[in-house]
């Protein structure tokens, strides 16, 4: 059993979609298929947009609709010519939404339950068309709405899975079925309400069906041929990864390498079932397989990421050393004000406290940081709250780095030789991940000269 995700470049017109119809059909030759596709591309955001001029009144709506009603139906009529019906079902879809989208502008309001309900079309309308294309190859598919299989709480636009109970119900409704096709991204709370499950959503229902149906593999179809050692527009030289592990992909994520949202992976590491990355474009190519354990990699590092507009603040003044509480009220005072840290550096002195945050939230941050530590900062306990901008993070990761000495000599010795400024540095005890700051200006080029000294020695 293989759980086949598909993205929405990968089934972004009528060629596409009959690309991925032609790719899962040979698939399922050999074992059970569980199909999982997201909108056709650029649907989302135009769902989104729509659902922001309805809710300001906008009587433009009407065209939008209209085109991507032209756009299925288009796609709809290239693939299955003699299905009466389809037509139908994309029609009846569409009326629904055009209805919908005309409430909203009527009381210029647009909730987040609503905003849930208008963005899931997308998945619905291409999973509608790809199965019915299915069905006209032969095969005995079925449309699946994932909010019959998956349940979660209410919170719009990025809900919590109950994943036992959902388990059962992707156990009960798949059981025996040839290929269904799943709509990704959206879910359902146990009374029914239409929820979404987030950004990369489509990736975490193929997880969780993979988790529930306790698939063999799952695979994440894309644009790529897998995960890089490096960003491919950065680095000449960087090359696809045949075999990462789970901790090592979700490392590379997290600092920005696009490859799978590090939370959509969990009910798939939960069951231990491995994951590929492949290329919906070059099928032949192996991709990247995500595993609990590895083999391949020989080398000290796996791979380079970046995490790009990011901000570093420094609290700093010699009153802190000794002065408990002192760092928990900077990170309490932040998380209450939802701002994210990415990455924290502290000297041993006590002397300075130093944090990465969006750059986005840099002046935020400040405002809120000088609020709360106002009597230390009048008492010159604290002596600032300092903040630099236009900075980027660089992440060196690998599961090989742990016990293995030399690494970090190797890393910054060759910043050195290559004049490169580093603003902070941070490492964690498990070893694999060694980040450190650097001017966004010459961000490029570090990465060029980390991923040349740790692969280019080895070629």
């Amino acid at each position: 059993m293989v759980v086949m995700k598909f993205g929405g470049t990968s089934v972004a017109d009528a060629d596409r979609i009959a690309h991925v119809i032609s790719i899962a059909s040979a698939r399922s030759a050999s074992e059970r298929v569980c199909l999982v596709s997201s909108a056709m591309k650029g649907v989302t955001d135009t769902l989104l947009e729509a659902a922001d001029a309805a809710e300001q009144g906008s009587e433009g709506n009407a065209r939008v609709v209209e085109v991507l009603r032209e756009r299925h139906l288009e796609a709809a009529a290239s693939l299955c010519q003699d299905d009466d019906d389809l037509p139908i079902a994309i029609s009846s879809r569409i009326d629904e939404l055009a209805e919908l989208l005309h409430g909203v502008s009527l009381v210029r309001e647009c909730t987040p339950r609503t905003r849930d309900l208008i963005v899931g079309f997308g998945e619905q309308l291409s999973c509608t068309i790809i199965a019915a294309a299915l069905r006209a190859q032969g095969h005995d598919s079925r449309y699946v709405d994932a909010r019959e299989l998956i349940v979660t709480d209410d919170n719009h636009g990025g809900a919590t899975v109950f994943f036992e109970q959902s388990y059962a119900q992707i156990k009960r409704a798949l059981a025996g079925t040839d290929l269904p096709v799943v709509t990704g991204f959206i879910a359902s709370t146990a009374n029914g309400v239409s929820t979404t499950l987030g950004r990369n959503g489509s990736d975490y229902t193929a997880s969780i069906l993979g988790a529930g149906l306790r698939a063999d593999a799952i695979e994440i179809w894309t644009d790529v041929d897998g995960v890089y050692s490096a960003d491919p527009r950065f680095v000449d030289s960087a090359f696809v990864l045949p075999e990462i592990s789970y901790q090592e992909a979700m490392e590379l994520s997290y600092f920005g390498a696009k490859v799978i949202h590090p939370y959509t992976m969990l009910p798939a590491v939960d069951r231990g079932i491995p994951i590929r990355i492949k290329n919906t474009l070059r099928p032949d190519v192996a991709g990247t397989l995500i595993a609990a354990h590895t083999s391949s990699n020989s080398e000290s590092i796996t791979g380079i990421a970046s995490i790009e507009s990011v901000a570093l603040v420094n609290v700093e003044g010699g009153g802190m050393v000794g002065l408990p509480g002192v760092a928990g009220r900077i990170f309490t005072s932040l998380a209450s004000a939802k701002i994210n840290i990415i990455m924290i550096s502290q000297a041993s002195s006590e002397h300075s406290i130093c944090f990465v945050i969006p750059d986005a939230y840099a002046d935020h941050a400040r405002e809120v940081l000088e609020s709360e530590l106002k009597a230390e900062l009048a008492q010159k306990r604290i002596e600032r709250v300092a903040v630099q901008r236009e900075l980027e993070i660089v992440a060196v990761i690998g599961e090989n780095m742990r016990g293995k000495p030399g690494i970090s000599g190797r890393l910054f010795y060759s910043l050195g030789e290559a004049q490169i400024n580093v603003l902070a540095i941070a490492q964690g005890s498990s070893e694999m991940n060694i980040s450190f700051m650097v001017y966004a200006s010459e961000s490029r080029h570090a990465i060029r000269t980390v991923h040349d000294a740790f692969f280019r020695s080895a070629e």
